[in-house]
């Protein structure tokens, strides 16, 4: 049978009363500063994703005011900011933060090291069951019950058409009508995981047959067949050079640019939310 998630105690809203039996009256949530300056309207604390977002909106704008960029604000709350505004901010953290482009020898190294990353026109014909993580759901249990399913699927007399049964029953992704059969998969048309676990690694030479082990998801837990295999072509390090060199200056921009942001959070005075450890993007 599939296992479903437990009920949910409430709807999960803060300010719902069936939330628990919490009662009506809520401690309120506290506002948010940088260096005085409010991020949102009393009592009106948007979600944690979104203050980040507006945190760090506002340590660019303060950081633009001090520059003289941007004009003072005379109000205690964070302004929004137009295109004139957003513009400025680009220019400034254009100008302050500088990255490494990579060189030929970086380049060279990565291509080494992750070969698996660069073939063309491989694929996998894969089956798969499905056991979904969704909120409520006992993870523990779940995962028992699909290293239980597993355990029948890999023994030696396993019934031919047995795993397309088991898709059927068990398998909370659409394909379970199918048998759990995903037709012929690239490493584009699957979750990051799995692609990475099926074509990006060194060791990623699946067998045909029942894989030995359960692959984890943001999906949940997934018991994979391999029907299939098209190799593939590896390309010359000539011909992925230019897609190398991007790569790596895109990941040396994001490292300069969550730096620059780190040191603006630790020269100012951040109330109310925690920004240590976070991810650190810009104004979008």
């Amino acid at each position: 049978m599939n296992a479903q998630a437990s009920p949910a105690a409430g709807c999960g809203s803060s300010a719902c009363q069936c939330a628990g039996g919490a009662p009506a009256s809520q401690a309120v949530a506290p506002t948010a500063l940088v260096n005085g300056i409010a991020l949102h309207a009393p009592g009106q604390r948007p979600e944690e994703g979104v203050l980040r977002e507006l945190a760090y909106s506002e340590l660019l704008r303060q950081q633009a005011v001090m520059k003289g960029l941007l004009p003072r604000c005379k109000e205690l709350a964070a302004p929004a900011l137009g295109e004139s505004e957003r513009q400025a901010i680009e220019a400034m953290v254009d100008g302050e933060v500088q990255s490494p482009q990579p060189n030929e020898e970086e380049c060279q190294r990565y291509y080494e090291a992750n070969t698996a990353q660069f073939v063309v026109g491989q694929a996998l014909h894969l089956q798969h069951i499905l056991f979904a993580v969704t909120p409520g759901v006992n993870v523990q249990a779940l995962a028992v019950h699909a290293e239980k399913a597993l355990l029948e699927l890999t023994r030696n007399d396993a019934a031919p058409g047995r795993f397309a049964q088991l898709a059927a029953e068990l398998s909370n992704c659409p394909t379970s009508a199918q048998g759990g059969d995903l037709g012929w998969v690239g490493p584009d048309d699957c979750a990051p995981e799995l692609a990475n676990e099926l074509f990006h690694q060194q060791h990623s030479q699946w067998g045909i047959g029942v894989q030995p082990r359960l692959i984890h998801t943001r999906f949940g837990f997934h018991i994979i067949e391999v029907l299939g295999r098209r190799a593939g072509r590896q390309p010359a390090y000539a011909e992925v050079r230019e897609r190398i060199a991007a790569q790596l200056a895109v990941q040396s921009r994001a490292r300069a640019l969550h730096q620059y942001m780190s040191l603006l959070v630790g020269e100012a005075l951040v109330e109310g939310i925690d920004l240590e450890g976070a991810d650190s993007p810009l104004v979008q």
